[in-house]
């Protein structure tokens, strides 16, 4: 079996300044504080004698090689990201970096969600990724309309109760 993987999709190049600015603290902790702490534990392993058989020299090789391959994607993926911080000419439309209310018409529920960018998502924050479907059906709408959306399972349909832009998280 080989290693080759097949390239990942090209995801969106934006994100918010928040974002930015916790990869950049990400890759700042990797190369200063983990990954010495990681290459000094490698090396008192590797002090240890016959490394075919030494189970932390193999862990800490692993480790030292996954900080790596995150320390190089980090440096490419800042390089090519645009950190976008202003507000959009039309703030009653719906575009990256908006904080959305949404109402799903299938279930009555409010939903909240704010755009951001694919590397800085997270669920438990309602922040999903420009590339969603979600956000993609929802982008250019303003307060009262109305659009679909294909979600994993089903189509939904939804109403756009509010729109605003800010520094909220």
């Amino acid at each position: 079996m080989s290693r080759w993987r097949p390239p990942a999709e090209k995801s969106t190049a934006l994100i918010t300044p928040a974002g930015h600015a916790a990869l950049k603290a990400e890759l700042d902790d990797l190369w200063r504080v983990r990954r010495p702490e990681v290459v000094k534990a490698l090396s008192a392993a590797a002090a240890e004698g016959d490394r075919s058989e030494n189970a932390e020299y193999t862990y800490r090789k692993k480790q030292l090689g996954e900080i790596d391959r995150r320390v190089r994607y980090l440096s490419k993926r800042l390089e090519a990201l645009r950190v976008v911080d202003a507000a959009p000419s039309d703030p009653q439309a719906v575009f990256f970096g908006a904080q959305v209310a949404l109402e799903d018409n299938d279930t009555g529920d409010t939903l909240r969600y704010r755009i951001v960018g694919p590397d800085e998502t997270d669920a438990a924050l309602g922040h999903i990724s420009i590339d969603s479907p979600l956000a993609r059906a929802m982008l250019k709408k303003r307060v009262d309309d109305e659009f679909e959306a294909a979600l994993p399972g089903r189509t939904g349909s939804f109403v756009i109760m509010g729109v605003s832009y800010g520094s909220n998280t």
